[in-house]
């Protein structure tokens, strides 16, 4: 069975169709600059990248080519072979704590909580329209990044702030990223072969959260309200004293979108470092002197190294700790500073095993009381998964 895997942003659309339940990877692409001039396209398929120049007016005419290429590079003869078609939705809420099929209802819920992922929520809504428009047999389904911490206790994700801003406003704890928690934490309990487990999940890339896992189920996780919260990520601010926000507000003038702006695309590592808001360029930066840069990573990695040891408490022990995402996956320096700032839990690394990119393997000796693995995340197969498993 063919079932696709799709994420819409504001300008994009990325896929990736699988062979079910073989979990194969049959053809992936992204298309971007949708609406703008300068569109593009790109597919991958038996190993071979090649980049399309195309008009791009809007996602249903993405989705067309889309099609278009699946037929031409033989994955489909017909529409009638892709029966169900996955969407990543940012923000699902206390609405969803597992994937569902897509109804007029459940659109409706995702463009009510559009407040609280505008850059996202509504992007999805329409990659949604552009495949039913374009594919309308297929069951079409929506995978929340909020749904896998849905089973945080009321304790956990409340904010101690008036108890109406929840009941009016649905301010609370929502978390993201729970699509990658949710896979790196499947996995790592088919490596320790059992279900039983205390697990600290690192999502670590440009935006970063980490999780509490215990028995399968996420108990805590770092990102709130909205993703700028926890950590500190490639631009954003992570948890800061909130009253920062009107003091500078006062003290500068800035409007509330201005402040928005500067906690979320001007703060993280780019603030600090004065550099770049990528990892690799902090690193370059590290290398030639940089003190600024310096001084960001060492912020980067304390707030990394705080996050597991909170969590550390809470599930009264660890079973593993998982390393994903782009700079989990693949800053070897960050992972060892993260471990090594861990030495009193027992965490011993191994240098020559965390010498590794992107590939799943333990990094930490075999007399380290916690073992640290890296797991590359598959957002996309929980994704197919999911729609399988509702088809």
């Amino acid at each position: 069975m063919k079932i696709l895997s799709v994420n819409c942003g504001s300008s994009s659309l990325k896929f990736q169709m699988y062979e079910m339940p073989e979990e194969k990877a049959l053809i992936s692409g992204v298309f971007e600059r949708i609406g703008i001039d300068g569109s593009f396209y790109t597919i991958k398929i038996n190993g071979e990248k090649i980049k399309k120049e195309a008009e791009l007016k809007d996602h249903k005419k993405a989705f067309e080519i889309l099609i278009d290429e699946l037929k031409e590079n033989k994955v489909v003869e017909s529409l009638d072979e892709i029966k169900g078609i996955g969407h990543r939705v940012v923000q699902g809420g206390a609405y969803f704590d597992k994937t569902v099929v897509v109804t007029e209802d459940v659109i409706a819920k995702i463009d009510e909580l559009s407040a609280l992922a505008p850059l996202h929520n509504p992007a999805a809504i329409v990659g949604i329209r552009a495949a039913q428009a374009v594919v309308p047999n297929a069951v079409q389904t929506v995978v929340f990044d909020t749904a896998f911490h849905q089973t945080m206790e009321e304790e956990t994700y409340l904010y101690a702030v008036p108890y109406e801003w929840y009941t009016d406003y649905k301010v609370r704890r929502y978390g993201a990223h729970g699509t990658s928690h949710k896979y790196v934490s499947l996995r790592a309990n088919e490596i320790l072969g059992r279900t039983n487990t205390k697990l600290i999940t690192c999502h670590i890339g440009n935006g970063a959260s980490i999780s509490a896992v215990r028995d399968g189920k996420c108990i805590n996780t770092s990102m709130g309200l909205t993703p700028n919260a926890g950590l500190i990520m490639g631009s954003r601010c992570g948890d800061i004293d909130a009253t920062i926000v009107p003091y500078i507000m006062e003290k500068t003038k800035m409007s509330p979108k201005e402040m928005d702006t500067a906690l979320n695309k001007q703060s993280g590592l780019l603030g600090i470092s004065g550099v770049s808001s990528d990892s690799r360029d902090i690193e370059d930066g590290i290398n030639k002197g940089n003190e600024r840069c310096l001084l960001a990573q060492k912020m980067y990695v304390r707030r990394i190294i705080d996050y597991i040891a909170k969590y550390y408490v809470e599930l009264e022990g660890c079973d593993a700790i998982i390393f994903t995402a782009g700079v989990g996956e693949n800053s070897i320096s960050t992972r060892r500073e993260v471990m090594d700032g861990l030495k009193v839990l027992g965490v011993e690394v191994d240098p020559t095993s965390n010498d590794v990119r992107g590939k799943e393997t333990l990094i930490t000796t075999a007399d380290s009381k916690i073992p640290c693995y890296i797991i590359p995340t598959d957002e996309e197969v929980m994704i197919a998964r999911d729609t399988y498993a509702l088809v």
